[in-house]
């Protein structure tokens, strides 16, 4: 027999061996392994046998799997999603699409380890039974902002489908730590491997007390994992806040002098044809980095 699963919002991004344990909870770890190092398994038709291959979004992912082997793989299941109240605002809802301002420090979808409610769990629990949320893209734990969310399945596959093929068009806010010379400009590279594309328009600096920051426009032609963070770092101008890619002493000057908790990284819009009707959403920048944006510009206007 054959399983055949399609990435999505999900579980892109994920190595083939964790996708096939999410998705298959009844396979054992070790048979899993087994399985791809045999050439069970396909992506996109195509016979993978690296366990840690990056799935993309819109990747069918197919198992064959012998019928009388299917006890012998069992193993118990994996508790299911549940749905629980998270705050979001809602930018625009139709019968086919809901479409929300996500909050930072919110996962999109539980992790192994994640305790705290989940924006799918929190869309789960607005819905009241009313329609099965699909998430077709998604953003970081710590990163605010637009996001769709498709109400039944033919709309999540048809969206995932126009972000895979890049008909969608994405953006971001970001504050970038340092004095960024160029006004506009793309980013081409790759980022885990993985090619890696982005264009940016410089919206402001800021020069406060010496310290030079510089707010941008970014619009997204790739969506590869953490790709805005990475791009910029290696640039030389790492976003405000992200420890992990950027510069940690000025972040915790950032953090005491102006209230910056966390990256400063934000969905701003997104724009999509769909079902013959244009469709722009757009999410105002968050309190707690609006806040530091004003902080920024008291500080400028002091110089």
């Amino acid at each position: 027999m054959e399983k055949e699963t399609t990435v999505n919002e999900k579980n892109y991004y994920s190595r083939l061996d964790t996708f096939i344990r999410k998705n298959y909870p009844e396979i054992k770890l070790g048979a899993i392994y087994s399985l791809i190092r045999k050439g069970f398994v396909k992506v996109n038709e195509k016979r993978v046998k690296k366990n840690n291959y990056i799935l993309e979004m819109g990747d069918i992912v197919k198992i064959i799997l012998d019928e009388d082997k299917l006890e012998e793989l069992s193993r118990p299941a994996q508790p299911s999603l549940k749905a629980r109240p998270v705050s979001f605002d809602i930018i625009y809802e139709d019968k086919d699409l809901l479409v929300i301002n996500k909050p930072a420090k919110v996962s999109v979808h539980p992790g192994s380890k994640e305790e705290m409610a989940t924006i799918i769990e929190g869309v789960m629990h607005y819905s009241r039974g009313e329609f099965e949320p699909h998430l077709v893209h998604r953003l970081d734990k710590l990163t605010s902002g637009v996001m769709v969310v498709a109400k039944n399945k033919q709309t999540a596959r048809e969206l995932t489908q126009l972000i895979k093929s890049r008909e969608t068009k994405k953006y971001y806010l970001t504050l970038l730590v340092g004095n960024l010379n160029k006004k506009s400009g793309e980013l081409v590279s790759t980022v885990y491997g993985k090619a890696a594309q982005l264009k940016y328009d410089l919206k402001k600096k800021f020069d406060s007390f010496g310290d030079i920051y510089s707010l941008v426009e970014i619009e997204l032609y790739t969506g590869r994992k953490h790709q805005i963070r990475v791009q910029f770092a290696d640039l030389g101008f790492p976003i405000a806040g992200d420890d992990n890619h950027g510069d940690k002493k000025r972040n915790k000057l950032l953090r005491k002098n102006y209230g910056l908790k966390r990256i400063f990284l934000h969905a701003s819009k997104i724009s999509f044809d769909y079902n013959n009707q244009h469709y722009d959403f757009s999410a105002p920048l968050s309190e707690d980095l609006q806040i530091v944006l004003d902080k920024l510009e008291k500080g400028t206007k002091r110089n």
